[in-house]
C-alpha cells in the first residue's frame, strides 16, 4: 500500500530530523551544582549572587538569572532574616578554561534558539514515531490482506474498466437504434431513391442527423463498441467470483472454495486490466463514447448534416445499408 509506505518514510524522516535538530542545540559542558546566596533580586528574576568557588576556594559574586517563581520562603528576607540573603541553586563549569565560572542554562540556551529547537525536536519526534507506527501497522495489515487474497484496488480497477466497456457498447447501440428508428417510417419513401437525393424534411433530416453521428465517429467507434462488449462479457463473471476480494470482511466470511475462486478471479482480472492498459482500451472507449454522444448544433446541425451527406454520400449509403439492410432485396432480385 503506497500510502502506508509514504507514511513510514515520512515518519522515519521526522525522527531522523528530530535527532539532528536535538544535536544542533550544542553540547553542555561538564557542570557542578552548588548553593548560591542571593545578595539582591529584582521581581523579574535578575539578581546578584555570591558563592564560594569550589576549585579555588574563594568567594565570588556575579549577576545571575534567578527563578522568580521559586517558593517565596527561599527569597530574602524570609530565607535568612539575619543576613537578608536569599537562596538559589546554580551550576559552575567543572572542567576546561572556564572552570569555576557560573553557568546559566537560561542565558546560554535562550528560548528563541535552544528552547524552541528542543520543543520542535520533541514535536518532530512525536509525530515521526506516530507516523512510523501507523505506517508499519498499515503496511503489515496490507501484507496480511494481500496474503489472504484481498485485493480491493484490483477489483476496483476491473470494475472501472468494465463500466467503460459497457458505456461505449451502450452508446453505440443507442446511436444505431436512432438510425433504425428514423429509417422505419421512410422505408417505402426511400426504397428507390438515393439518400442524397431525398427531399429534405423533418423525417429525412432526423435520419441524416442520426447517420452523421456514426459517420463522424467512424469505424473505430464500431470497433471500440465491439471490443467493449467482448471485454465486458469476460469481466462480468470474473468480477462476480472476485466480489469477496473487494473487502477483508467479505473474504473472512467466505468459505474456502469461494476464497479460492476469488483469488483466481483476481489474478485473471489483473492480467486483463494490464492488457487493457497496454492497448489503451480505456482511452479508446472514452473517446468513442464522446464521439457517439456528440450532438450537432441546433441551428447549424441540419445544414451541416445535409452538406456532409452531399460531400460523401457513399459513406452514408453504406452505413445505412449495413444497419437497415436497405437495398439488399433489390440487389437479390436482379
Amino acid at each position: 500500500m503506497p500510502l502506508f509506505r509514504w507514511m513510514l518514510a515520512l515518519g522515519l524522516a521526522l525522527v531522523g530530523g528530530s535527532i539532528l535538530l536535538a544535536s544542533s542545540t550544542g553540547d553542555f559542558p561538564e557542570l557542578r551544582q552548588l548553593d548560591l546566596d542571593v545578595v539582591d533580586e529584582k521581581p523579574d528574576g535578575a539578581c546578584t549572587v555570591r558563592w564560594t568557588d569550589p576549585f579555588e576556594q574563594r568567594e565570588r559574586e556575579e549577576p545571575y538569572r534567578c527563578d522568580p517563581d521559586r517558593d517565596p520562603i527561599l527569597k530574602a528576607p524570609d530565607y535568612d532574616p539575619v543576613s537578608g540573603l536569599g537562596w538559589e541553586t546554580g551550576f559552575v563549569v567543572a572542567k576546561g578554561p572556564d572552570r569555576g565560572e557560573l553557568y546559566s542554562l537560561d542565558e546560554d540556551v535562550p528560548a528563541e534558539t535552544g528552547g524552541v529547537r528542543a520543543e520542535l525536536s520533541g514535536t518532530m519526534a512525536g509525530g515521526g514515531l506516530l507516523l512510523t507506527a501507523v505506517g508499519i501497522a498499515g503496511g503489515g495489515f496490507g501484507v496480511v490482506m494481500r496474503a489472504s487474497g484481498v485485493a480491493p484496488a484490483a477489483v476496483r480497477r476491473a470494475r472501472l474498466l468494465r463500466d467503460a466497456a459497457n458505456a461505449v457498447a451502450e452508446d453505440h447501440e443507442r446511436a444505431v437504434a436512432a438510425v433504425r428508428t428514423a429509417w422505419t417510417p421512410l422505408r417505402r419513401e426511400l426504397a428507390s431513391v438515393p439518400l442524397e437525393s431525398a427531399r429534405p424534411g423533418p423525417r429525412t433530416t432526423a435520419l441524416v442527423l442520426a447517420l452523421q453521428v456514426l459517420v463522424e465517429a467512424g469505424p473505430q467507434a464500431r470497433s471500440a463498441a465491439k471490443a467493449g462488449r467482448e471485454l465486458s462479457s469476460s469481466l462480468d463473471p470474473l468480477l462476480a467470483d472476485a466480489a469477496p476480494a473487494g473487502r477483508y470482511r467479505d473474504m473472512l466470511r467466505a468459505d474456502q472454495d469461494r476464497r479460492w475462486r476469488a483469488q483466481r478471479a483476481v489474478s485473471e482480472l489483473t492480467e486483463l486490466v494490464k492488457d487493457a492498459d497496454r492497448q489503451g482500451s480505456t482511452q479508446q472507449f472514452a473517446q468513442a463514447s464522446v464521439d457517439l454522444l456528440r450532438r450537432p448544433d441546433p441551428e447549424l446541425g441540419t445544414l451541416s448534416a445535409w452538406v456532409d451527406l452531399q460531400a460523401r454520400p457513399e459513406a452514408y449509403r453504406s452505413l445505412l445499408a449495413g444497419l437497415t439492410g436497405r437495398g439488399k432485396r433489390r440487389r437479390g432480385n436482379r
